[in-house]
């Protein structure tokens, strides 16, 4: 019997990247995009609370989270805005950008982590409560949320991994446009064999004023 061996389908092989592609695409986009929505969500909300011993007893405090740091919230919206550029650069630019995107949510996530023992915003607070410049906080507590700003961070990061690794196979925002940028050459108009001096004119710019 004749061995007949099979021919791998080109077309089959290439929809293989093609589609790790678009997954990746979806990924990164939906992960980038909720991740800084997370963080920005959890940037408002109370991180940690604690006591001031006033005049009167124990004054109750707490802090959100831009209260304690600002970094989070600064940080996602620079990873939200890298992520959308992905889309406008190529190349060396894209690899760049996809760089930018994955150190924001590292550093989102060291940000909110570090938010967790820090106590200054609720020390300021405390010495302005007892009006001593050297009050601090008593019973020093945190609540989930810097925790669930770490994971925003954790997606942000997910999103600048995902573009790193696959950014070269995404669609750019000026691929229907002409690669080079260049306008394009306007047609010439259209010559009336009845008027004379538009004949002239076209022999003039190396027409053929007879050309259909």
């Amino acid at each position: 019997m004749e061995d007949v061996t099979a021919v791998p389908d080109s077309r089959s092989e290439a929809a293989g990247p093609a589609r790790a592609g678009r997954r990746s695409l979806a990924v990164a986009l939906l992960s980038g995009a909720v991740g800084a929505a997370v963080v920005l969500l959890a940037t408002r909300q109370e991180w940690s609370g604690g006591t001031a011993t006033v005049a009167g007893g124990e004054f109750p405090l707490t802090a959100k989270g831009s209260d304690v740091t600002g970094v989070p919230a600064a940080l996602a919206v620079v990873g939200l805005a890298a992520l959308v550029a992905v889309f406008a650069v190529r190349r060396a630019g894209r690899f760049g950008v996809a760089a930018l995107l994955a150190l924001s949510g590292a550093g989102t996530i060291a940000a909110a982590l570090l938010g967790t023992s820090d106590s200054s915003a609720l020390d300021e607070k405390a010495a302005e409560a007892s009006g001593d410049t050297s009050a601090v906080v008593d019973s020093l507590t945190h609540t989930a949320w810097p925790y669930v700003a770490a994971v925003g961070g954790l997606l942000i990061l997910l999103a600048g991994l995902l573009a790193l690794r696959y950014g070269r196979r995404w669609p750019a925002m000026s691929g229907r446009y002409e690669r080079s940028g260049a306008p394009r050459p306007r047609r010439p108009a259209a010559t009336d064999p009845d008027r004379p001096e538009e004949l002239w004119k076209a022999l003039d710019r190396g027409e053929d004023p007879t050309g259909a």
